[in-house]
């Protein structure tokens, strides 16, 4: 796919607990990067409405609007992209960005198979998200990720300072770009 190459450096996900700072972290970001709206708390007609709301918000800052859904409901809503498992990713969207969710040696050889455009690895470092869980830290991360045959974005406990330290330009939070 094309959009390899011009894939965002910075991804941005939604969570519960960034919904009340989006527009700001969303507005702080530089043009151009990503934003990855999953918003899996919210009920059907409320996660539709907070999207319409964001979508125009990323538009004017030029940022990848990727949905967490199928690529039909990505293209009903205007999105350029997808994310999820790789299982749930079709091979060879052109009209889709797909970024797919790896965690295992596994993961990353489905989303090779299906030839993702991306794949997010995680947990990088320990996170908020799943306290206490297990994390692959830079050697066992720098490992899986050499397996991937697509660009690989950290996620998990990713700054700006973790990006550093894992020799990364490219990388996704929650949590590391909603912060004031």
């Amino acid at each position: 796919m094309h959009q390899r190459q011009s894939l965002p450096n910075l991804w941005l996900l939604s969570d519960a607990r960034n919904d009340g700072v989006l527009e700001e972290a969303l507005t702080r970001l530089p043009r151009g990067s990503a934003f990855v709206y999953r918003h899996y708390h919210l009920p059907p007609r409320k996660r539709i409405a907070r999207w319409w709301r964001l979508r125009d918000l990323c538009l004017a800052r030029d940022h990848l609007l990727v949905l967490a859904d199928s690529a039909l409901t990505a293209r009903e809503w205007g999105a350029q992209g997808t994310y999820g498992a790789p299982l749930a990713l079709y091979p060879q969207r052109a009209d889709l960005v797909q970024i797919a969710t790896a965690h295992t040696m596994r993961e990353i050889a489905q989303a090779n198979r299906k030839r993702a455009d991306a794949i997010m690895l995680s947990p990088a470092f320990a996170t908020r998200s799943h306290p206490g869980a297990p994390h692959l830290g830079p050697v066992r991360w720098h490992l899986f990720a050499a397996h991937a045959q697509m660009p690989v974005i950290a996620l998990g406990g990713m700054t700006a300072q973790t990006a550093r330290r894992l020799g990364t330009q490219r990388w996704a939070a929650i949590d590391g770009l909603s912060a004031s």
